[in-house]
């Protein structure tokens, strides 16, 4: 064998790395071809292999050996292994350049490519080409092609000048690729075939027919908008009306491979075009949009039409297969719905049993200052390959105008590219022209094979402009003025594209007219229609429905709330299981052990505490069919140690055994899963994965209540508001620890006044409907401070059992997981039982009520502190402390029970958090509402304060001292009005 194919091997080993095929080299050949240079050169090649490894050019890697005076030996040696050539140190770094040149293309071809439609380049990169000491004499020289290339084709050898020819075709025209920084070979030559195959990118003349006609359908779908509603927000996709084959591109691609749910996430910009040309949502009901005078047929708020989203079901054309396509409704907040569509992504291949992500898949689209800006794209990204978490893939298209808002990219990132991000997973990431369609919907072919080969992430980098301002009401020449020069010239694509086609034949001036004035009629007859649409209907634009849940008018079809309680039976054989190891051989901690057998003591003393009710039921909605999902940082064993769901082996690494999947034959299938450490992403993924079923309890528990604030986005925008703007009911679950402990400002404070402020019922009406269901319908969320297992373990019964969806906020306890008298009995768990909105008063002050002189109203831990405090000071009959336990939607009719039940009493509204925070704004004013404001409500608690809670434990121990000692002084509020 020539040393030039042995040296060529080495160095695609010792320079190229882990990025070509350096395990097909066989490790004793490159030992012996290592050792016998290193035995003929002496010295100069250990030089080489040393200059090599640290980076360093072939040419200057490779220095000169000394003469082989006295070295008969080694002389012939050197000239038997090379075939006796005479110039071996020419031919060794000719044929190393060669190489190096190859890879350079592969590596850094993108920084040169033709990808901008404007000429204007936003990456800073170095355009020069570097030829590793090649000269134009060399350029008819033929090289032998090494493995890691496929431009020859079947052509083992080329001359240098074709070798480049071929090189600028594959990686420096209209699309540039990003892919030799992952690190599996495998996928490398993959994409290396994909682009350097000669003549791969080859469209057939139907095909250069259904993308023209995709393309105007893009454009002048934008253009009839402009034309009817000129001064209308609508944030059209000019400047990137390649988008629409692209997508198209891909869903086709999918369906031909198997894909059955395609779920799209994106911003404002083209959604309507995207609604229009690949939903296929009907043009009239988008037009009728546009109507001022349209009025409002559903509940809530509505959105823009630019955040509406859809759900649709069609045949696909081209794979002659269904195929249902969901585009969510998302706000303004760019990126935040990416988690959701890859929740919902992950929901329907869980129930559809799609454990590889061949039947439903997501396609998340993005602008190029947002996928570069916004942190939860990082988060999202990282949630791609986690076991719980991964759809097996997502398609991310970016739609890169090269421009935020008014701010140019210099300013906007700190990277070369806004597609950067994606590098973190080894995602490849496909640069291209926008103005060139046939190179887009080739990228998007390979895009969504890789995605089907691989199940990994990829990027599909669309390199346009936009020809409007942020808006059509926008002035971009105020601060682009260069930039929207340009874009004034620029010829707009449809017109290049037709033009090229024309030119090559493919179709003629009249056929490209026709399909053009076909598709405007198409327009204008919708747009008649429309104008016979005067009511709105939420409705049309669901991206979730569950068709089952709801009657065909969208109502609950009954408003009963069935009981919560489960038999003795259940209750018993739950608890067993609790306290159970059910596989064999199985070896737990010996704390863990001491945990079980107190939960079997607690089971036959008929007793539960906080982690027990829980498992009491999840355990049973299990067993009735409904798949519960716990998700949050550490959720298996619990932050404070009480959950312990997933049991580890002691002795054999990552066996587990999670009991609660043996609590019955027949069962649902039981998922917790720590989470990475994310609230934001998690969130909104676990939010997405409650959209797709109501038949599911979706919970994500914070570690400590605090931290949802990193979270904020997906709790105001989908959350608390989701149903208003969108008719889209979710049953999620928040966990979010809760209680004033002296653990500091960042330990202690779920702020649950942030909650209670976003709640939708008037503090100034008293409402005259059914308090047990019909309020809570009414209501955007329910929020609950449970002080009892068995309320717990009843309103997480009840967000199932209820006839609709709504978020459920569970402000949970820390201290109170082991409090010996937070515990309930198996009694307040039966049949006939179910959640109790206020807990009133059952000691010595209920019984002579007219006696009692102050009912202290109060909500979770608060109570055994309270009551520990009454009973000290011997005050049993003349204060009754009553627990408001749904603090949202607000209890006015039993909480107008109680004042009424101790008529001589005053109120008093006692909490452990700050007077700013907590609940007092809340509850104030609704007390004050049952009692037709007769009576002042007075405040038992601490100060106002801008942190949360003190991190001194003496402090805090005197600012609960302070405020037990106001909420029981009878005396406190005396004469004051």
């Amino acid at each position: 064998m020539c040393i030039h194919v042995h040296l060529v091997k080495l160095m695609v080993h010792s320079i190229a790395g882990v990025h070509s095929p350096a395990h097909s080299i066989c490790a004793k050949h490159t030992s012996v071809t290592k050792s016998t240079l290193l035995n003929s050169h002496g010295m100069s090649w250990d030089i080489f292999f040393r200059n090599a490894s640290a980076g360093a050019p072939p040419g200057a890697a490779y220095q000169s050996p000394p003469p082989l005076i006295g070295s008969s030996q080694g002389l012939a040696s050197v000239r038997g292994l090379v075939g006796a050539q005479p110039n071996v140190e020419k031919l060794v770094e000719d044929h190393l350049a060669v190489q190096s040149l190859i890879r350079a293309y592969q590596a850094r071809g993108h920084h040169v490519a033709q990808l901008a439609p404007l000429g204007i380049v936003a990456a800073d990169l170095n355009p020069k080409r570097g030829f590793y000491g090649l000269v134009e004499s060399d350029l008819d020289k033929v090289f032998r092609l090494p493995k890691t290339t496929f431009i020859g084709g079947s052509e083992g050898s080329l001359p240098l000048r074709e070798i480049i020819r071929r090189l600028e075709m594959a990686y420096c025209q209209h699309i540039g690729v990003e892919f030799m920084f992952i690190n599996d070979m495998e996928q490398c030559q993959w994409i290396r075939q994909k682009f350097e195959t000669p003549g791969v990118m080859q469209f057939s003349l139907e095909e250069k027919k259904t993308l023209l006609a995709r393309m105007i359908r893009s454009t002048r779908f934008e253009e009839f908008l402009q034309r009817k509603w000129s001064s209308e927000k609508r944030f059209g996709l000019e400047g990137c009306e390649s988008l629409i084959p692209a997508l198209k591109t891909i869903i086709d691609k999918s369906s031909q491979r198997g894909v059955e749910s395609v779920i799209m996430g994106m911003p404002h910009r083209g959604r309507l075009n995207v609604l229009a040309n690949v939903i296929r949502k009907e043009l009239d009901q988008i037009f009728c949009q546009f109507d001022s005078k349209l009025e409002a047929a559903d509940e809530g708020s509505g959105d823009v039409k630019y955040h509406l989203g859809m759900y649709h079901k069609r045949m696909n054309r081209v794979s002659d297969r269904e195929i249902t396509l969901s585009l969510m409704a998302n706000p303004s907040h760019l990126e935040a719905v990416d988690p959701v569509v890859q929740g919902k992504t992950k929901a329907e291949q869980f129930y559809c049993g799609d454990n590889e992500g061949k039947r439903a898949m997501s396609i998340l689209i993005h602008g190029d200052a947002a996928f570069a800006g916004q942190g939860i794209v990082y988060e999202t990204f990282h949630l791609s390959d986690l076991p719980s978490y991964t759809t097996h893939g997502t398609i991310h298209v970016v739609v890169n105008n090269q421009i935020g808002f008014t701010t140019d990219p210099r300013m906007a990132r700190s990277s070369a590219y806004p597609t950067d991000v994606a590098r973190v997973v080894n995602a490849p990431i496909f640069h291209v022209n926008a103005d060139d369609p046939e190179a887009v919907v080739y990228v998007c072919e390979v895009a969504a094979e890789w995605r089907n080969t691989f199940h990994k992430d990829v990027v599909v980098d669309l390199v346009c402009y936009r020809r409007n301002g942020h808006n059509e009401m926008d002035e971009p020449m105020f601060t682009q003025p260069l930039m929207y020069k340009q874009i004034k010239k620029q010829i707009g694509v449809l017109q290049q594209f037709a033009g090229k086609l024309i030119a090559e034949g493919v179709v003629t001036t009249q056929a490209y007219e026709e399909e053009v004035a076909r598709y405007d009629k198409i327009c204008e007859d919708a747009y008649a229609r429309s104008k016979d649409e005067k009511i709105l209907h939420i409705k049309h634009w669901l991206d979730s429905p569950w068709p089952d849940f709801f009657t065909k008018e969208g109502q609950p079809k009954t408003m009963n709330c069935p009981s919560t309680g489960i038999s003795e039976e259940e209750l018993n054989h739950i608890g067993n299981i609790a306290a159970s190891v059910p596989e064999e051989d199985f070896t737990i901690h010996g704390g863990l052990s001491r945990i079980l057998k107190g939960r079997a003591n607690m089971v036959n003393q008929r007793l539960c505490d906080w982690a027990l009710g829980e498992y009491m039921a999840f355990g049973s909605l299990l067993k009735e069919g409904i798949h519960v999902r716990l998700s949050g940082q550490d959720v298996e064993r619990g932050t404070f140690s009480h959950r312990h769901h997933v049991l580890h082996d002691q002795n054999v690494d990552k066996r587990i055994c999670i009991p609660m999947n043996y609590v019955s034959p027949d069962q649902a299938p039981y998922t917790v899963c720590n989470s990475s450490l994310s609230e934001y992403g998690v969130l909104g993924f676990e939010l997405g994965f409650a959209m797709a079923s109501p038949n599911a309890l979706v919970l994500w528990e914070a570690q400590f209540g605090d931290f949802h604030n990193t979270a904020q986005c997906i709790i105001d925008q989908f959350i608390s508001s989701g149903q208003a703007k969108w008719v889209r009911q979710n049953g999620i679950v928040l966990l979010l620890p809760h209680g004033m402990e002296g653990m500091g400002p960042e330990h202690s404070s779920a702020r649950p006044e942030r909650f209670l402020q976003m709640c939708n019922d008037d503090p100034d009406v008293f409402p005259v409907k059914d308090f047990a269901v019909r309020q809570l319908y009414d209501c955007n969320w329910i929020a609950v401070n449970c002080s009892t297992p068995a309320n717990y373990f009843h309103v997480l019964r009840r967000q199932i059992l209820q006839p609709f969806r709504k978020p459920l906020i569970v402000f949970t306890p820390k201290s109170l997981l082991r409090h010996p008298e937070a515990k309930s009995s198996f009694d307040h768990m039966l049949p006939g039982t179910h959640f109790m909105r206020i807990i009133p008063e059952d000691g010595p002050a209920a019984a002579s009520p007219e006696k009692v002189k102050r009912i202290v109203f109060c909500t979770g831990k608060i109570y055994y502190e309270l009551t520990r405090e009454r009973k000290n000071r011997g005050m049993d009959a003349a204060v009754a402390v009553v627990r408001v336990e749904q603090l949202s939607p607000f209890p006015f009719d039993l909480v107008k029970a109680e004042t009424e039940r101790y008529p001589n009493a005053d109120l008093v509204w006692c909490q452990e958090e700050h007077k700013n925070q907590g609940y007092y704004d809340y509850v104030k004013p609704r007390i004050r509402t049952t009692i037709n404001r007769t009576r002042p409500v007075w405040y038992a608690g601490r100060d106002p304060a801008a942190a949360p809670a003190t991190g001194n434990k003496p402090t805090h121990l005197a600012e609960l001292q302070r405020l037990l000692d106001t909420a029981l002084d009878l005396e406190a509020f005396a004469g004051k009005v």
